[in-house]
């Protein structure tokens, strides 16, 4: 994570597309805050669209905004989420969720940074940056012709791949220690603290829905146990329901060798980037010389 952080760290200052790939609450859209607040645009707006949050019908009318009357309900002008971003940075989370139909609309922004809202005849120009996000990594999807070429190549910029919290338990322990340091105050409640046993469960569960249902359960357990000692009971029943270490333990007992998911992460990224060395390593924020040594030992396929 470290690593990640610091590649995106060096990425913020350009202008470059980032499309960030990872599961639902993996914290993609607190990545992307933090690519916008170290930009040139920290100034400026930040704006998140879900694409999967809005129907098909809707969604133009949200991205680009409509006139008044441009259809029913429409009793004045709306401003659209671009036009909110001017300036700034608009982030389009779950773009792999787009209809195809507005994957054209999107596409052609992107391409003149210009746009009508609903209902418009004029033109408007927008100076906006976009971050994307997805669950799945876009070329599967082109590939089963759920996503537009033209627009996934106009997109595709930079990639990185924001590992699930079950990949990086060592930040379990921090993660509570922030939660349980903010999420009191935002509840405006007295800290609690964990007893040994509700700890324990804590670092042993395997945290399917990721950062953010870690952040839930220990919501619940601050409403429930305000300034108090936070037992077992006090979790969520899919957290007690796991006996310490044995999540774990079968992830070790059917996982693959570190290699071997070393080399399976470096083929895809040389599939990404057409066969680049240099690219490969600056999506997974390795140096280049670390791509080589693998192809020059024969650990990856030539691509």
């Amino acid at each position: 994570m470290r690593r990640l952080l610091a590649a995106l760290d060096t990425v913020s200052r350009s202008d470059v597309t980032i499309t960030l790939i990872g599961e639902t609450g993996t914290g993609k859209e607190v990545l992307a805050r933090r690519i916008h607040d170290r930009s040139p645009r920290r100034a400026a707006p930040f704006i998140a669209l879900n694409c999967a949050a809005i129907p098909e019908t809707l969604f133009e009318a949200e991205l680009f905004g409509h006139e008044r009357g441009a259809f029913t309900g429409a009793s004045q002008r709306h401003e659209g989420k671009i036009e909110a971003a001017r300036g700034g940075t608009l982030m389009l989370d779950e773009i792999g969720e787009l209809p195809l139909t507005q994957q054209a609309k999107l596409l052609r922004f992107l391409e003149h940074r210009q746009f009508m809202r609903v209902g418009g005849t004029r033109k408007i120009t927008a100076d906006v940056r976009v971050l994307c996000a997805t669950l799945r990594p876009l070329e599967q999807e082109v590939a089963a012709h759920r996503f537009r070429a033209d627009l996934f190549y106009r997109i595709q910029g930079i990639s990185f791949v924001v590992p699930p919290l079950q990949e990086r338990r060592e930040d379990i322990v921090g993660l509570v220690k922030h939660f349980l340091a903010t999420l009191p105050a935002e509840l405006s409640l007295p800290a609690p603290r964990l007893t040994r046993r509700a700890r324990e469960l804590l670092l042993g569960y395997a945290w399917p829905g990721n950062v953010r249902e870690l952040r839930s359960a220990l919501e619940r357990a601050c409403l429930l146990r305000a300034g108090q000692k936070i037992r077992v009971e006090d979790l969520p029943p899919s957290v007690t329901s796991t006996r310490p270490g044995t999540a774990k333990a079968s992830r070790i007992a059917q996982a693959p060798t570190l290699d071997a998911i070393i080399c399976e992460a470096i083929e895809r990224a040389l599939v990404r980037a057409e066969g680049s060395a240099q690219r490969a390593a600056l999506e997974l924020a390795v140096s280049p010389r670390t791509i080589q040594r693998y192809r020059a030992a024969g650990k990856v396929r030539a691509t």
